[in-house]
């Protein structure tokens, strides 16, 4: 008996003394720690709080009983897609592309502002609670229901896994680099927290915890920024130093080759032009189609999804920008793995680290990346199990049970999503390369989710067309890689090369699109298109544009989508977003006069765009 006291008191002993020593040498003091503490506890207080309004039925906890203002839902959005490994992969392409390489994922705006003239209307007419309950609104019979199965399971697992294991993954690593925490703990005990108040409060509670990441993020960003600029002399210094820098460079070198097939100029074309529309949230996107249908009304979906676009590519962009050109200044020489185990996305915590000197900085800075992290975590675990329960056990295996039982199940569902996405970011090692495959499992069923709101002949097979090929070919370059690099090769993370190509991503699409496009043409045609009296009732509720020969007449409204006004409005609010977005960053880093001039032809476009939304969204109806 002695021996096991004796055992178990000098295990806690020297749990305690590692622990004394962790604390006398990590770099943050009382100040950063009440900073921490003080947003944990707001981020329970505020799940604590929403839970009985959240617990009614499944409209409540999953789409907040379609009540959220603009404001609320498009800010929710951005502080989504700030995740905790944003800044790091983006730092990382920087330093080892250039900016240039960030238009994989700022092409997407392009296909964004066309949801706000067209399917943020559509999605909040729909009424729906998932995107995957429209299939068997648009479309009917068995086909309709395996596809909605079959999507429900196959983002509510794969791809969301893919998403919190890369989220998981980098708070581990800031944690490990900034406050000495290891990786593993670290991501159990901000788990749990983010676990406990998402829970709870459903949308709610992930909406307006949301709000305040936001807010926190874009002040931790913006100190951050301007320590880091301060830390090199100044903004003048920064400028001169990075002037010449090719990694600096909005846009690919255009030089002899560029054009070649996956050379950089070709992959920026392909995001340009195709990267939009190839995408599995073409025509919104799981979480954003979330929030949409989650609006006041259409207008404020429609407010909501463009406050989103600019302050996600606009407003949120340049801090991380600076803070990676100041890496450059300050880490010229290549982060390699014997120098850090995370390669170049060290370059951001390092900058941290180095940059932040006062005290409660570093705490906020930790705090910016909790949030973040929690922002990305409670939305995926709402979302994914949005489809695990209203998809896939209420559809197809308890289908008459009461409102609280399908929400007292969310709650299991959270946790089981949760459980595995920490399996599965054990076996991720590239967050750049895990956005890259799920951008492809969905590239070829892109243009297919766009047309079905615009051309009645699409039916439910060609969905499934288009996503099984478009999933064969994603699999076959994966299988091909491990084929190429043996027991070397490590999940989402080198690309195969054969035929003389390096199969990058934008040269994958360029397999991918085609392939999907004609099996999804095959399997229109081939097959019988959707009943009449479905297309109607689908039309009179929706009321979409396009290529729907008489149905207007038969269903007796007209159409309230994309009209001639709507399209020069999306047009303009592309030219805006980027005029401003390009303007800013000239401003910052030079020359001046360009920046202040496209900032001009921002407000003209901008001019522009408010008018096109004066139309009332819910014209003829």
């Amino acid at each position: 008996m002695n021996t096991v006291y004796n055992i178990v008191y000098n295990r806690c002993a020297e749990f305690l003394n590692q622990l004394a020593v962790w604390y006398r040498t990590n770099p943050l003091v009382w100040q950063d720690w009440l900073i921490i503490f003080v947003y944990i506890a707001f981020a329970l207080g505020v799940g604590a709080w929403f839970i009985r309004r959240s617990g009614k039925s499944m409209t409540d906890y999953y789409v907040s009983g379609r009540s959220l203002p603009w404001w609320l839902l498009g800010t929710s959005m951005i502080a989504t897609s700030f995740a905790a490994d944003t800044p790091l992969a983006i730092t990382s392409y920087i330093r080892t592309k250039g900016v240039y390489a960030n238009w994989m994922w700022m092409g997407l705006a392009v296909g964004q502002l066309l949801a706000v003239f067209s399917f943020s209307l559509f999605w909040r007419r729909s009424e729906v609670i998932t995107d995957n309950q429209l299939i068997e609104m648009r479309y009917t019979g068995r086909p309709a229901a395996a596809l909605r199965g079959f999507k429900a399971a196959l983002f509510a697992t794969v791809y969301n896994f893919i998403v919190l294991g890369w989220v998981l993954t980098a708070i581990g690593d800031v944690s490990e680099i900034i406050i000495g925490i290891p990786k593993v703990p670290a991501i159990i005990i901000f788990s749990v927290i983010t676990l406990l108040y998402c829970t709870a409060g459903g949308l709610w509670a992930v909406a307006v915890t949301d709000l305040v990441q936001f807010g926190i993020s874009m002040l931790g960003m913006i100190v951050l920024a301007f320590f880091a600029v301060k830390s090199i002399g100044g903004l003048d210094v920064l400028r001169a130093s990075v002037a010449d820098n090719p990694h600096m460079n909005f846009f690919p070198p255009a030089g002899e080759g560029a054009f070649r097939f996956g050379a950089p100029m070709f992959d920026f074309l392909m995001f340009i032009l195709v990267g939009w529309w190839a995408t599995p949230s073409a025509d919104g996107g799981g979480y954003l189609i979330q929030r949409m249908a989650a609006a006041k009304d259409e207008r404020h979906s429609r407010l909501g999804m463009l406050w989103f676009v600019i302050g996600t590519y606009a407003v949120r962009l340049w801090p991380w920008i600076i803070v990676a050109a100041v890496s450059l200044v300050l880490y010229p020489a290549a982060i390699t793995p014997d120098v850090s185990p995370l390669g170049e996305k060290a370059a951001f915590p390092l900058v941290m680290r180095d940059v932040l000197k006062h005290p409660g900085l570093l705490g906020l800075m930790v705090t910016v990346f909790v949030a973040a992290f929690m922002s990305t975590i409670d939305t995926h675990l709402n979302w994914g199990s949005s489809y695990i329960i209203n998809d896939i056990y209420r559809r197809f295996f308890v289908k008459d049970a009461s409102e609280r039982h399908y929400v007292k199940v969310s709650y299991v569902a959270n946790v089981v999503i949760l459980a595995v996405a920490g399996v599965v970011a054990v076996y991720i090692h590239t967050i750049e390369a895990a956005w890259e495959f799920i951008r492809a499992m969905g590239a070829g069923i892109g243009v297919i989710l766009i047309l079905r709101w615009f051309y009645w002949r699409i039916n439910a097979w060609t969905e499934i067309a288009a996503l099984a090929a478009s999933l064969g070919v994603t699999a076959f370059f994966e299988i091909a890689a491990v084929y190429q690099h043996g027991h070397a090769y490590r999940l989402f993370s080198t690309p195969a090369t054969f035929f003389g190509v390096t199969w990058t991503f934008a040269a994958k699409m360029f397999v991918i699109i085609p392939v999907s496009l004609v099996a999804a043409h095959v399997a229109t045609f081939l097959t019988a298109p959707v009943p009449r009296k479905t297309l109607i009732e689908f039309f009179r509720k929706v009321r979409p544009s396009g290529i729907w020969g008489s149905i207007p007449d038969e269903a007796g409204v007209k159409p309230a989508g994309l009209n001639a006004r709507g399209v020069v409005g999306w047009l303009s609010s592309v030219a805006f977003l980027y005029t401003l977005t390009f303007g800013i960053g000239k401003v910052i880093f030079g020359p001046v006069w360009l920046g202040w001039a496209l900032l001009a032809a921002a407000a003209a476009f901008g001019w522009v765009v408010f008018e096109a939304m004066k139309e009332r969204p819910n014209a003829g109806k």
